[in-house]
C-alpha cells in the first residue's frame, strides 16, 4: 500500500453523506421483483443525474446499461449496481493517479484553485503524508496578495515540520516561486510545493500570473512543474467542472485533488470530473486533520459509494 492508501471502510465512512444519498435514491427504484424496462432506466438516469455524476457521464452509462440489458448480459435488478460499479472502475487507469517525480533533484509541485475550496489545507495535508513518508518538502507562498494565506500557510508548516520561503505581503508571486526554486536546489529539497493566489478563474490578468509562475519555475528547474495540481471543493458539485476547465487552460492541470469530500453529498463528482474532463482525481480531502488525505483508488472509492 502506498503513502496516501486508506482502507474502504475508512473511505466509506467518510463518504457517508453521498453514500447514503444514493443508497436512498436507488433503493426505490431497484426494488425486489421490478423488471428492468424503459421506464426503469429513465428514472436510474433521472437518479444518477441528481447525485452529480453528472448528465454526460449518466447518458453514457445508462446507455452501456440499456445495452447491456438488450443483448441479455443482465437480466434483474440486482444485476444494474454490480454492472455500473464495474464500468465506473475503468475509468481510471493506474498510470492517471501516481504522483509524477523528477528523476533527480526536487519535484516541483504547482498549486492552484479558487478561494475557499481549501487549497491551503490541501497543501499542508500534502506536504504532512510527504514528510511523514520521509521526503524532505519545502513549500512556497506565493499567494502574496493576502497577507492571511502567507500567515495560514506558516502556520500549517510550523505545526506539521516543514520548511517555508516567503516575503512580504504584495510581493511578486514569481519572485517567490524564483527564491523558492534556488532554496530547493541549495538544501536538497524532495519536494517543492507552491501555493498560488486562490484567484477567481473569470479574471484573466490573474490566470496569466499563475501562468508566469509556472513558466518561472520551468526555467529554474528544468522540467517542472512535474505535476500541476488543481484544488476543487466538492460541495460545488457541477461548478468545480467549470473551474477546472478554465485553470486547465491556463496551466495544464495534470491532476485533482478533491477537497472537502466527506462533507458533502456530492461525491459523485468525482466520476464527472474524469469522465469529462479526462483530469485524473489523484487526491481527495477527506477531513481536518493533516493526515485525512487519500490518494484516489477507483476500487475503494467505487465500493465505498455503492455499498
Amino acid at each position: 500500500m502506498g503513502i496516501f492508501s486508506r482502507t474502504t471502510g475508512y473511505i466509506r465512512d467518510k463518504l457517508g453523506k453521498t453514500r447514503d444519498k444514493i443508497a436512498t435514491s436507488l433503493s426505490s427504484i431497484l426494488s425486489i421483483g421490478r423488471k428492468i424496462d424503459d421506464d426503469l432506466l429513465d428514472e436510474l438516469e433521472e437518479t444518477l443525474i441528481s447525485d452529480d455524476i453528472g448528465v454526460e457521464t449518466t447518458t453514457k452509462l445508462v446507455s452501456e446499461l440499456r445495452e447491456a440489458f438488450h443483448n441479455r448480459q443482465i437480466a434483474a435488478t440486482d444485476d444494474i449496481i454490480p454492472f455500473l460499479k464495474e464500468h465506473i472502475k475503468n475509468y481510471w487507469p493506474d498510470s492517471d493517479r501516481q504522483l509524477h517525480q523528477a528523476q533527480s533533484g526536487p519535484t516541483v509541485i504547482l498549486v492552484a484553485g479558487v478561494n475557499g475550496t481549501g487549497k491551503t489545507t490541501s497543501i499542508a495535508k500534502l506536504a504532512y503524508i510527504l514528510n511523514q513518508s520521509g521526503k524532505k518538502v519545502l513549500l512556497a507562498a506565493c499567494d502574496t496578495f493576502r497577507a492571511a494565506a502567507v500567515e495560514q500557510l506558516s502556520i500549517w508548516a510550523d505545526r506539521i515540520g516543514v520548511q517555508i520561503v516567503k516575503h512580504k505581503t504584495g510581493a511578486d508571486p514569481a519572485a517567490v516561486a524564483f527564491d523558492a526554486c534556488d532554496a530547493a536546489i541549495a538544501r536538497n529539497v524532495d519536494i517543492l510545493i507552491l501555493d498560488t493566489a486562490g484567484r477567481l478563474h473569470t479574471q484573466k490578468d490573474l490566470m496569466m500570473q499563475l501562468t508566469k509562475i509556472r513558466d518561472v519555475v520551468t526555467r529554474k528547474i528544468p522540467g517542472s512543474p512535474h505535476e500541476v495540481l488543481l484544488v476543487l471543493d466538492a460541495t460545488t458539485g457541477q461548478n468545480a467542472i467549470s473551474q477546472a476547465k478554465l485553470f486547465r487552460e491556463a496551466i495544464n492541470v495534470s491532476g485533482i485533488i478533491l477537497a472537502k469530500l466527506d462533507g458533502t453529498a456530492r461525491g459523485g463528482i468525482v466520476i464527472a470530473i474524469k469522465d469529462q474532463l479526462d483530469i485524473p482525481v489523484k487526491f481527495v480531502g477527506l477531513g481536518e486533520k493533516p493526515e485525512d488525505i487519500a490518494e484516489f483508488n477507483p476500487e475503494t472509492f467505487v465500493e465505498a459509494l455503492f455499498t
